[in-house]
């Protein structure tokens, strides 16, 4: 093993020691950015205006099965949009 290989499995550690204390920050923010990546994607059934509908109309196949995720999440049984049945 040269001693770059070395330093990389040094740094590798050191970054695991760093997050190790805020793993559940970490998770907890990147579940809020995915809600919030959600909620853009589906902000036109919502009322909401939404700029980039078209590009993010070819995301929702892709983007269902979180939605169904997250309003289990959110304690809903059913999916709380008339034109998305997830369930």
């Amino acid at each position: 093993m040269d001693i770059l290989e070395k330093f990389k499995k040094v740094i590798t550690i050191y970054d695991e020691i760093l997050q190790q204390p805020h793993r559940t920050e970490i998770a907890r923010e990147m579940r809020e950015e995915e809600d919030l990546f959600t909620l853009l994607c589906f902000s036109e059934m919502l009322g909401l205006p939404n700029p980039a509908f078209y590009y993010t109309l070819e995301l929702y196949p892709f983007v269902i099965e979180r939605f169904h995720d997250w309003h289990l999440r959110m304690g809903m049984e059913k999916s709380p949009l008339n034109g998305i049945r997830c369930c």
